[in-house]
């Protein structure tokens, strides 16, 4: 530990003594000009540099003066915008003194000729990441962030509400590059909180580099809507849909912006109703001999008030420095109403004993975010130092009522056992990161960093034996577990741009210390270690407009801190959820080489190794003489990947626009569990899917988005093959609104069925949701018309992932 902070000092001074150097070295030179046309005001400039990145912004005075300051020598080109639309484009200027342009002749009819509306594609791939464009899915509308995700190219979300982007599971999910601290169906359930019309676009890094936190075999990333135009917009959004239950989706937001100062704010409230439905057929042998089969249908609804609400300011203290904060509000109220019916078989396939439950339960969820953040930029070429403290506090609540009828037919007895649970969970952490980006001259950039964080998790579960109409302490299911942990990490990147060369190369290390108790037990686990996590990058263009890149790195997914918790969660008498506080975190190696091709069309191939590979289970146990399904979480030997990722975008027609990607991958596992063994136990599968936008005039569009899964083996389960179909329509006016009408899941086809296979144990599962749904919904926007550019803030990008079970 004592080297460790050793480290994160002398990183830190060499930060401080980057910066101070940096100011002494720094040039400032001028670049300025005018523009003759009558409306400059609604007129933004944009300063890029040779490589075609964007360097300052300056809004045009009265007289149509502009002047860019404090500029190190160099190639620039100065470009102009109207409305969002290109209207000036000017030749490389080679800066080398102070320098004023030659008076721009601009006129609004000459403007107004030239105006273009770009629509940004659905999918797009920049920067080593795939992005979805949610505000352009007219399929997504009045969706949660849940339900989109759900049917993003290469997502799969399995029967326990786990994630898995193209075949890779323990994913790290992130709402603005802060990490949710949830898995499994806690997380299922705040995600179904949150509006889709609160969502800008999904980022999916499949290999992220050293500066990203080590966690997570790959990363989705949901970026929420930030307004980021000058002076004064919004907008105000409302949709209704329905599927078997109603759904309402409303959000409001609204942004000031000037030379000095930013601040925004949006909420959004939701109320939803959905259900999920679940078939079971388990089957229990001994020596290949059947012993007993429990046939069961689950029957959930869900009743959703979820609000989320954002506020911030970025003050601009000068040129070099902006100082900002934000505030966040994730309220998510909701009640399960749930109904489960069982028939129990005997060894001879005949009816032995019946039973009903009944499950009341209401939930909350609370989260509140605070970001401080500091940007110094250091020179012109881009270099800055970045540094964010946030502290987050995540509260959940659970009422549970579990009301159990059980019938023998032999005996014809009956018997009534009901079990009252109260559940409270806090979570906070405490997160302090700062990351210096220095640029050079001659193409070389040097990025490194210091994070560290805390994090204190509480969960308090107390169950209740009501059946004598007495509430009674049941300590078999009684439970308290606390989990501390502390991350120390410090990274370092270094990246060289030739002519047609690129190379970046990166190392991480991370000091982990944790410690989980169990109360009630008395039960302490310790774990302390430290581990580097190299990356590389290696691009080359072949030609101008085709792209080779390898790309490596080495990743670790820590288990969740519920996944780590042991206490037994029943949901039936024959059903039950634990964790395992003997999980080993699990490490992966990561490796592709992808091609582009006029920055349209992408191949990608894959390969995967992971050890001790987190895995939720399902598996029988035996418990007080009766055999029952514990829903668990255990270490696998090994994983492997291999996997082909198509991104090819078609112009059928003028009209007429096609996106489509395929995943092609093959999955492969290792281990031993409840005494079954798999040795590269996976299979080939592929998933297909295709978005078509129809232009039809007037302000008219319409949508298609067609997907096909094929069958999956992942370990011991089988997934069978499902495919969807959405359709959508929407008219833009010409008062900046926007009405949309979708149709999701129109042969209600998208639902999953599979298979669980253990030595003595079988089960058979369909699943099904309120996927088909029509909504309708409309979009008011307000303001001007002036672009800004977004900043991104956040230090706590390692944590919340790992909260729930």
């Amino acid at each position: 530990m004592t080297r460790i902070l050793s480290l994160m000092i002398a990183c830190m001074l060499i930060l401080f003594s980057s910066r101070i150097s940096a100011q002494q070295t720094m040039q400032s030179l001028s670049l300025s000009g005018n523009i003759n046309s009558g409306k400059t005001e609604q007129m933004e400039i944009n300063l890029f540099d040779a490589d075609n990145k964007l360097i300052k912004t300056e809004i045009a005075d009265a007289n149509g003066k502009f002047s860019f300051n404090d500029l190190k020598g160099g190639t620039y080109m100065v470009k102009i915008n109207r409305n969002g639309s290109e209207i000036y484009h000017s030749e490389k200027i080679s800066l080398t003194e102070n320098t004023t342009l030659p008076s721009i002749d601009l006129n609004v009819k000459s403007i107004e000729a030239v105006t273009i509306t770009k629509t940004k594609p659905l999918i797009e791939r920049q920067d080593g990441k795939m992005i979805m464009n949610v505000e352009n899915s007219i399929a997504s509308t009045g969706n949660s962030a849940f339900e989109v995700l759900e049917k993003a190219p290469g997502v799969n979300i399995d029967s326990n509400d786990n994630i898995s982007l193209r075949g890779k599971g323990n994913l790290l999910v992130q709402i603005d590059g802060k990490n949710t601290p949830m898995t499994g169906s806690d997380l299922a359930n705040y995600l179904k909180g949150i509006p889709s019309s609160t969502i800008e676009k999904i980022e999916f890094i499949t290999n992220p580099s050293s500066k990203y936190d080590a966690a997570g075999s790959a990363i989705i990333n949901i970026k929420l809507k930030k307004e980021q135009r000058k002076g004064t917009n919004g907008s105000i959004s409302t949709s209704l849909g329905t599927g078997k239950y109603v759904k309402n989706n409303n959000s409001f937001s609204i942004n000031h912006r000037n030379k000095k100062i930013n601040i925004f704010g949006n909420y959004s409230f939701a109320y939803r109703e959905a259900y999920n439905g679940l078939v079971l057929d388990r089957n229990f042998y001994e020596e290949n001999n059947f012993k007993k089969a429990y046939v069961q249908d689950n029957y959930l609804k869900f009743k959703f008030n979820s609000h989320v609400a954002k506020a911030g300011m970025d003050y601009y203290l000068n040129d070099k420095n902006i100082l900002g904060f934000s505030a966040g509000l994730v309220s998510n109220k909701f009640n399960v109403n749930g109904d489960n019916s069982n028939v129990t078989l005997g060894s001879n396939y005949l009816p032995e004993s019946t039973f009903t439950t009944v499950n009341r339960s209401n939930d909350r969820w609370t989260n509140l975010s605070f970001n401080l953040n500091h940007k110094y930029t250091i020179d012109s070429l881009g270099s800055e130092i970045s540094t964010d403290f946030d502290y987050i506090n995540y509260a959940n609540s659970s009422l549970q009522s579990f009301d159990t009828s059980t019938h023998d037919i032999s005996s014809g007895t009956d018997n009534l056992d009901i079990i009252k649970g109260d559940m409270d969970g806090k979570l906070n952490i405490y997160s302090l990161k700062s990351d210096l980006t220095k640029n050079f001259s001659n193409d070389w950039k040097l990025e490194s960093g210091v994070k560290t964080s805390f994090v204190k998790t509480d969960n308090d579960l107390k169950f209740f034996n009501a059946s004598s109409g007495i509430p009674v302490p049941d300590l078999s299911k009684t439970n308290h577990f606390i989990y501390k942990e502390n991350i120390n990490a410090v990274y370092g990147n270094v990246s060289k741009k030739w002519e047609k060369f690129k190379a970046t190369a990166g190392l991480r290390l991370e000091n982990t210390n944790v410690k989980g108790t169990q109360i009630t037990t008395n039960q302490i686990n310790k774990r302390n270690y430290t581990q580097l996590f190299p990356s590389a990058v290696f691009s080359y263009d072949l030609t101008d407009k085709s792209n080779l890149e390898i790309n490596l790195s080495r990743r670790i997914t820590r288990p969740s801190y519920n996944q780590l918790n042991p206490f037994k969660f029943y949901l039936d008498p024959t059903t039950l959820k634990a964790g395992n506080p003997d999980l080993n975190p699990q490490i992966t190696m990561n490796y592709e080489l992808a091609y582009s091709l006029s920055n349209k069309y992408f191949a990608t191939l894959s390969y995967s190794k992971t050890s001790d590979n987190i895995t939720d289970i399902l598996k029988p146990v035996t418990e007080n003489g009766q055999v029952v399904t514990v829903q668990t979480i255990e270490n696998l030997s090994s994983a492997s990947y291999f996997g082909l990722n198509l991104i090819a975008p078609v112009k059928v027609t003028k009209w007429w626009e096609m996106n489509n990607s395929a995943n092609f991958y093959y999955g492969s596992y290792t281990g031993n569990v409840s005494g079954t063994q798999i040795n590269n136990q996976g299979n080939f599968t592929f998933s297909i899917n295709s978005i078509n936008s129809f232009k039809l005039g007037n302000g008219f569009t319409a949508e298609l988005t067609g997907n096909y899964k094929a069958r999956e083996v992942y370990a011991y389960l089988n997934m069978r093959p499902n495919w969807y179909l959405n359709i959508g329509a929407q008219k833009k006016f010409n008062n900046n609104s926007v009405l949309k009408l979708s149709f999701t899941d129109v042969f209600f086809t998208s639902n999953l069925k599979g298979q669980t296979v253990y030595n003595d144990y079988l089960e058979n599962f369909a699943v099904k949701r309120d996927t088909r749904v029509a909504t309708i919904s409309y979009t008011y926007n307000f303001g001007s018309s002036k672009n800004g550019q977004p900043r991104k803030t956040g230090g706590a990008e390692d944590l919340k992932e790992r909260v729930g079970s």
